[in-house]
């Protein structure tokens, strides 16, 4: 099936159409195209389309340019000396007649078929390439749209989970809610903290946080009290107004603790936490 679609795309069968191949070589055309039907078809087509494009570019006479033809037509058919028999010549008078009585080979109307053939080829190019140009758009447009379709099915999906880890935070008996309290330098600070301490899960709730701004160079830390001693829960920031991806985020774990607070530390964590820097505490 390849070598039929190669053979096709040589371009033989245009060239067959235009009478432009070799009597071996129209042979070979015919005798493929009685075997193989989409080789037939394929002709048809191309006779159909430079017949097509022949009709919509003729050029009607005249009507003076008609009768004109016509009536010389008439007047040739009524002359009988054009149908007068030759009288008989000698052999040298018969060669000089031989030599000016050569037909003249016309080429001008094949050259004027070969053009109106190569301008119809060539506006069935330019139209496929247009169509060809314009179905690429609406592919590109269609992937474009399935693109974001799908990061917005993605994002929904994230947002319910969330919303469900979230829930599970208030329903599961196992898990302790602690409410962390505002320092007296900032008073008006809170965020909610819940731990499991069957599973060591540590987990802030973003979205109720109400901490000071900072700025880019810090980050809060939430540490753990310990048997009297901080223990590092990991760093974070207060998440984007508007950003439902992010209603919690889970620390580091640990399985038990005395209080949790947190402070402001350098970007990156402190191994130790500043205690002027404290925001929120809150104690079991």
């Amino acid at each position: 099936m390849e070598d039929i679609k190669a053979y096709i795309e040589s371009g033989i069968l245009e060239l067959y159409v235009l009478g432009d191949l070799s009597p071996e070589e129209r042979l070979q055309v015919e005798t493929m195209a009685s075997e193989y039907p989409a080789i037939m078809a394929e002709i048809t087509e191309i006779e159909t389309s430079m017949e097509f494009y022949a009709a919509e570019h003729a050029i009607e006479p005249s009507e003076a340019l008609r009768n004109k033809v016509l009536n010389s037509l008439l007047i040739n058919l009524g002359d009988d000396t054009i149908f007068t028999k030759p009288r008989k010549h000698t052999d040298e008078e018969q060669f000089e007649d031989d030599d000016h009585n050569v037909a003249q080979l016309h080429t001008g109307k094949s050259t004027n078929f070969y053009k109106y053939a190569f301008a119809a080829c060539l506006a069935l190019l330019v139209v496929s390439t247009f169509a060809l140009v314009n179905l690429y758009n609406q592919l590109q447009d269609s992937n474009s749209q399935l693109t974001a379709v799908l990061q917005q099915k993605q994002q929904f999906a994230n947002r319910v989970n969330l919303m469900d880890r979230e829930l599970d935070m208030y329903r599961d008996p196992s898990i302790k809610v602690l409410k962390l309290e505002g320092m007296p330098k900032t008073p008006s600070s809170a965020m909610t903290v819940a731990w499991n301490p069957a599973n060591k899960k540590v987990m802030v709730d973003m979205k109720s946080m109400k901490l000071p701004k900072y700025d880019k160079q810090h980050q809060y830390q939430l540490w753990a009290l310990v048997a009297g001693k901080p223990v590092d829960l990991g760093v974070f920031d207060t998440a984007n107004p508007g950003d439902d991806t992010a209603l919690i985020k889970e620390m580091k774990p640990i399985a038990s603790a005395e209080a949790f607070a947190v402070t402001l530390e350098p970007r990156g964590g402190s191994i130790n936490p500043t205690m002027d820097e404290m925001v929120v505490i809150g104690k079991l």
